[in-house]
């Protein structure tokens, strides 16, 4: 006779499982601990012998006591609970009417004037909106853990587009308005690349350390995923300070070579580089008051507890939605194709880059600067202005 198969004697096993609960301790009111005891039978034939084992497993266990209510709402801290508060319909909703209007305000922005790369500002408006949806849907459907945690994803790692879209743009400010296309000896090319490879960096760990943080993990799962979050918002924060040290060497020396020229590049405020330089700094400037407001929010996740920050709609809405509802509408308001105008709005692509590259690895050396140079450079962006406003 055929012995039984490890697998067919396994799954015998879990059908006869038994299990012991312990009592909930009075420090954690959503879950407590289930032991279940799984034996699994032996095997003896003419060439082994296996004898029975059994395998204790601990398993979170929840009993929700406390019926939801209409909106699904549960208090926090009771089973199967997902907000901390209780969120508002109507605030989500004008803030989802606000960042809708704004995508379609980049989009069209985008296509009059012809600005492919300014896809980046899109998809932070695009994602601002989808968070926006979710957290809207949600506030109708508190105890639906999928609608919210397709929510958390997106207001957590939208905002990194517009730090991205900040690092586009000051590549081809660089490019197009300093003579020598570098800042502080970097070339525009390569500064674009190295910011750009460390923000998808510190945005995979954001994404990662989001979607290990679902609502109805376990406290010890949800904080090891906030604290990943928080290393990702740190690299962010740091390379949002190494670009506003950069924003500022440059904002100096184009500041320098437009006053040795003896007159502004542009005609109005709105196609000027320091406009344009100056809605950089606001946007960067309301990421950073969000991070700081996540990294208060977030550390309670990871202690365990729960603070003000975290316990109250209004800080959300302060220094979350309005700041990022205000660092997109900036670019609406000064948008590059503006400022960006002529024959050399566009940065070479990657091929001209690479050939560019292998010809001064080759020996060929660029000319030096020079005032002669530069009174050149200065006069053909001036040209480039005066052709596009008809001057």
């Amino acid at each position: 006779m055929a012995s039984p198969t490890p697998t067919t004697a396994l799954q015998h096993a879990i059908r006869q499982a038994s299990s012991t609960v312990t009592n909930a301790p009075m420090t954690c009111p959503v879950y407590f601990l289930t032991s279940q005891y799984v034996t699994v039978p032996g095997v003896t034939n003419a060439h082994v012998t296996v004898p029975d084992r059994t395998i204790t497993m601990v398993l979170p266990t929840c009993i929700q006591t406390t019926e939801p209510d209409a909106n699904g709402y549960l208090p926090p801290g009771t089973c199967h609970a997902i907000w901390n508060y209780y969120p508002s319909f109507s605030g989500s909703l004008i803030f989802l009417l606000l960042f809708g209007p704004l995508t379609i305000g980049h989009v069209y922005q985008a296509a009059i004037y012809k600005k492919r790369f300014c896809w980046v500002i899109v998809m932070a408006s695009l994602w601002e909106t989808v968070a926006y949806l979710f957290r809207t849907v949600s506030s109708r459907h508190q105890n639906i853990a999928g609608i919210y945690t397709v929510y958390r994803v997106f207001i957590l790692v939208s905002p990194l587009w517009v730090n991205a879209f900040v690092y586009v743009l000051f590549k081809r400010m660089v490019h197009y308005f300093a003579p020598s296309r570098k800042v502080l000896s970097i070339p525009a090319f390569t500064f674009g690349v190295g910011f750009m490879f460390l923000h998808i960096t510190a945005s995979v760990v954001q994404l990662v350390g989001a979607s290990m943080g679902s609502p109805l993990a376990l406290p010890e799962e949800r904080a090891h995923g906030m604290n990943v979050y928080m290393a990702g918002m740190g690299l962010q924060l740091a390379l949002t300070v190494v670009v506003i040290a950069f924003a500022l060497k440059f904002h100096f020396d184009t500041h320098r070579l437009e006053a040795g020229g003896g007159g502004s590049f542009s005609t109005t405020w709105r196609s000027s580089w320091l406009s344009l330089l100056i809605v950089m700094y606001a946007s960067l400037a309301c990421i950073v008051l969000r991070i700081v407001y996540r990294f208060s929010e977030l550390s309670s996740i990871s202690n365990g507890v729960d603070n003000t920050v975290s316990a109250n709609e209004s800080y959300f809405y302060a220094f979350e939605a309005a700041p990022m509802v205000l660092a997109i509408l900036a670019f609406n308001i000064v948008h590059p194709g503006l400022v960006f105008v002529g024959r050399n709005a566009d940065m070479p692509g990657f091929f001209s880059t690479c050939v560019a590259f292998v010809r001064r690895k080759m020996g060929h050396k660029e000319p030096t600067q020079s005032p002669e140079k530069e009174e050149a450079f200065i006069k053909d962006v001036q040209e480039n202005y005066a052709s596009k406003t008809g001057a």
